[in-house]
């Protein structure tokens, strides 16, 4: 059945309306959980109002509602098999020599649609809000609420200096050598603990030796002074690589655009991608879950007799699919991430293994 055909436009619309209600609910209950919690923990600060706990409730959000998006579609399908299922309307489908694969069609085209977007359009502005909800959570550790966190593309690091100043270190440029690390385009700024700016320093190169950056082609700027050049300048510091690779940007704060970019970069560093790259996989291969779990749900409420099994079964079988659909895709995650399974293993095998049972079982459904 083709999805333009008339049969075919009302279960895309059906899917539709089904997953924007079952969105909303989600989005409302994740809503109040995370306002109530956050006033539980704001509950004895006077510098954070309730404009805060809402900015900081609404950014939080697209982090939280990523991680069930494949059961909402999975719910959201059930909602609609059952609807169809329950009005005889799947039953004279099948009367009239319409395979389930071909009611499947339109669904699948419309749950792909949905993945496709929710990857090119979505996930950017969910980045964006990650990253916003970062420097709320880190103006209100601090108390201060004009406190910046650095988390754009590139390297950004912070150190303190002593307990009145801190060091903000960017580099456009990194490359891992034997003997230490190699920066470009080197811009040091420090900052007082009120994120004032004292003095930049920027360096065409920067080489980070034991405790100290090794700078080259120095220009050092100080408010209200002329600016002051020199060929070299040792920069005493506490970093070392292993704590450089731990600050990198978090991969749910780069849009699914940016990460190719981002993984050659730290390619090119010679450090490990393996979580960005994680990230990516993930995010490509997200729509094909979605139609994945639309299967599943199809194996559980698409029954021409509603009475089998009864609400009950459609009800309980979800829960407990959702369920292992979550703990095996992040079970074979954290394998991935530990390097035991490869990066494209660990991204495609949750997807194939569920795709694979949910056909099985529509072929056996089918044939019976």
């Amino acid at each position: 059945m083709k999805p333009t055909s008339i049969f075919g436009k009302y279960l895309v619309k059906q899917i539709l309306f089904n997953f924007l209600a079952v969105l909303l609910m989600v989005l409302s209950v994740v809503m109040l959980f995370e306002i109530v919690e956050i006033l539980r923990r704001t509950s004895d600060r006077n510098d954070a109002d309730i404009w805060f706990v809402l900015e900081m409730a609404i950014t939080k959000m697209p982090k939280t509602i990523e991680m069930v998006f494949p059961f909402v579609m999975m719910i959201a399908a059930m909602a609609t098999f059952w609807k169809v299922s329950k009005t005889n309307e799947y039953v004279i489908m099948r009367a009239a020599g319409v395979s389930v694969w071909g009611f499947l069609i339109p669904v699948l085209a419309a749950t792909f649609s949905i993945g496709v977007l929710n990857v090119a359009l979505v996930n950017p502005v969910a980045a964006y809000m990650y990253d916003l909800y970062e420097t709320l959570e880190y103006r209100f550790e601090t108390k201060n609420p004009k406190a910046v966190l650095f988390s754009d593309q590139g390297l950004w690091i912070r150190e303190a200096i002593d307990n009145d100043n801190i060091m903000v270190l960017q580099a456009k440029s990194l490359r891992q050598e034997n003997d230490g690390l190699l920066m470009r385009k080197v811009t040091i700024l420090e900052m007082d603990r009120n994120s004032q700016p004292g003095r930049r320093l920027e360096a065409f190169a920067a080489n980070l030796r034991e405790g100290r950056f090794e700078l080259k082609d120095v220009c050092i700027y100080r408010a209200g002074m002329p600016k002051e050049t020199l060929n070299s300048l040792d920069y005493k510091t506490n970093l070392d690589e292993n704590r450089i690779k731990d600050n990198f940007v978090a991969p749910e704060a780069i849009s699914f655009w940016k990460l190719p970019d981002t993984i050659r970069f730290y390619e090119m560093s010679g450090f490990s991608v393996v979580r960005h790259s994680l990230r990516y996989l993930s995010l490509l291969i997200s729509p094909l879950l979605l139609c994945a779990m639309v299967l599943v749900a199809a194996v559980f409420a698409l029954r021409p007799n509603t009475r089998k099994g009864g609400v009950m079964f459609l009800i309980v079988g979800g829960i407990t699919t959702g369920f292992v659909v979550y703990f095996l895709s992040q079970l074979v995650y954290a394998f991935g991430i530990n390097g035991d399974i490869p990066v494209g293993l660990a991204v495609i095998t949750p997807t194939a293994i569920i795709s694979l049972i949910a056909v099985s079982m529509l072929l056996h459904l089918e044939d019976g």
